[in-house]
């Protein structure tokens, strides 16, 4: 009978279970190497965004587009119905306040001025006719006057003879009381005729003061009359360029339509349009740097519009007097409104698809730039194509600002 000794089934045993474990292990170290390569990822560096970061000070700013515009404009408009005659400038044209844009026409507006013109011409005569009249009158007066004078100086002296005589009986007493009683009523005739004559200068000034007033109301409607018509021929009013011409050749106005729209060439201002979620930084007083593509122009925000377009905000900037020949009305510009300054900080320009105040995760490349590994940051404010770093990172560092969002791998290979 064959006995089976412990010690050879316990050696068997182990033999066993070691050549197991290895399998494991080697297995494991298998699975680990090819998940490791599996995740490994290889991009060439000349595809990707780099980064360093820097220290010192930088300008938080907002960023807005707009247009320069006039700030002085003018809007010409008909006094009257009238056609469009003729049409001499168009718009983009530079135009002195003397220069005219178009001719209209209206043959009603000529025989008003005709109309006027007469009526003036027949008040003015009416006048001159007044003033002979009132000459005649006058002379009439001043005729009486005369008469009655000299009809007072006789009676006059016809009572002084008299006086003599009364005493020698010559003449009777009764007689000299008459001649006495017609001296006296004559004088009085004389003072209520010196009174006439006064009274009637200041009525016949008043009746000529009546005509000159209308003479002058006349002129009013004549000079009226000639506006309206001198305005058929539509004139620039200043110094500009033609922005808008709003007639066409044969059109028929009516009054108060448009015709043209005059702005100034040197005088502008900038209208920028900033984003809805940035218009709080936005102050009145706040520095701006325009941007015409060929020159920058430092502004002031003078003017905020309280009311909300299309997700945007208006701001209006003012602008120096002097300003570049670039500078033209209706010109699309940039705008970037500096709110702040942030001093001694942290920062690289901004990564795709990042904001502000928020916490990321980015590749750091290695010295070598051949593997770069995915680290936290904490950034800050934005400050234009920059942005801030608050904590994770130190100068001189490289990263990986392309948007690699779609990799979470802890590390990358660059080529």
């Amino acid at each position: 009978m064959d006995v089976i000794k412990p010690k050879q089934a316990a050696k068997l045993l182990s033999a066993k279970l070691l050549t197991t474990l290895v399998i494991i292990v080697l297995f494991s170290a298998l699975i680990a190497y090819a998940k490791a390569s599996f995740n490994t990822i290889k991009l060439p560096l000349k595809e990707l965004l780099i980064s360093t970061v820097k220290q010192g000070d930088i300008n938080v700013s907002v960023e807005g587009y707009g247009k320069l515009i006039s700030a002085k404009l003018q809007l010409i408009t008909t006094r009257s119905q009238a056609t469009v005659e003729e049409i001499l400038l168009k718009p983009g044209a530079r135009v002195t306040k003397d220069s005219v844009i178009a001719k209209l026409a209206n043959p009603e507006l000529q025989q008003q001025v005709e109309n006027a013109q007469q009526q003036l011409e027949q008040l003015r005569a009416n006048l001159r006719q007044l003033v002979v009249n009132q000459k005649r009158e006058q002379l009439n007066e001043e005729a009486k006057y005369a008469e009655l004078d000299a009809i007072h100086e006789t009676a006059k002296l016809r009572r002084v003879a008299q006086g003599k005589l009364v005493q020698g009986g010559i003449v009777s007493q009764l007689t000299y009381k008459e001649s006495l009683l017609n001296e006296k009523q004559l004088n009085k005739r004389i003072v209520i005729l010196t009174k006439r004559v006064s009274q009637l200068t200041l009525v016949q000034q008043e009746a000529i003061n009546i005509q000159q007033e209308r003479i002058k109301q006349q002129q009013g409607k004549l000079s009226i009359a000639l506006q309206r018509l001198n305005k058929l021929e539509v004139k620039a009013g200043f110094d500009g360029v033609l922005q808008r011409l709003s007639v066409t050749l044969g059109e028929s106005l009516s009054s108060g339509q448009e015709v043209a729209l005059i702005g100034s060439v040197t005088d502008l201002i900038a209208l920028i349009q900033v984003p809805q979620n940035q218009a709080q930084q936005v102050q009145v007083g706040q520095k701006v740097e325009v941007d015409t593509r060929l020159d920058k122009i430092i502004g002031t925000i003078v003017r905020i519009d309280p009311i909300v377009k299309d997700n945007s905000v208006e701001v209006e900037i003012a602008l120096p007097e002097k300003l570049p020949k670039s500078a033209r009305p209706q010109q699309n510009i940039d705008a970037s409104i500096l709110i702040e300054t942030l001093e001694n900080i942290h920062y690289i320009e901004r990564p795709a698809n990042i904001n502000a105040l928020s916490e990321v995760m980015l590749y750091k490349l290695d010295s070598s730039s051949s593997l770069a590994l995915r680290v936290p940051l904490k950034l800050g404010k934005k400050a234009g194509r920059y942005i801030e770093i608050q904590k994770g990172s130190m100068p001189g560092e490289r990263f990986i600002i392309s948007d690699l969002s779609n990799y979470q791998t802890k590390q990358i290979t660059i080529e």
